[in-house]
């Protein structure tokens, strides 16, 4: 999907989530779990512009949140402050994989997006502009 300037691309593949989980940074903020990780070597196809401005975005909850209603409608919540926050706010040329939890129902938007700012600033992983001015 095409937000702004950077283009977001859901990571689907297991091996995605595990790299990511494996060698990128980690945050937990109450309303969900940010973990980020530069983007893995793209193919030969691949153009580096093309690269650069991309996000990888996953997203999970587990079955500890609550049936399938439950984690799918956590899953949206997510999707909607992503695409909310991330083309303004993120590095780009990096993956990212949001993980749902239970307060992730319960939260607002307000915060849900409070949430995610606060992990992608710990995390190291605001844009360079936003990066600048928070310091």
């Amino acid at each position: 999907m095409k937000h702004g300037v950077l283009t977001l691309v859901r990571l689907k593949r297991r091996a995605d989530f595990l790299r990511v989980a494996r060698t990128g940074r980690r945050y937990a903020a109450p309303g969900l779990v940010l973990q980020v990780a530069p983007k893995a070597a793209p193919g030969l196809s691949c153009q580096v512009e093309e690269v650069e401005a991309t996000l990888g975005i996953g997203f999970t909850v587990s079955k500890k949140v609550g049936n399938a209603v439950a984690r799918n409608r956590a899953k949206r919540r997510l999707r909607a402050v992503v695409a909310d926050v991330m083309p303004g706010q993120a590095a780009a040329s990096r993956d990212f994989v949001l993980i749902g939890r239970k307060a992730t129902l319960r939260r607002s938007f307000a915060d849900l997006k409070q949430d995610l700012l606060k992990a992608l600033r710990q995390t190291k992983s605001l844009a360079a502009a936003d990066a600048r001015a928070a310091s």
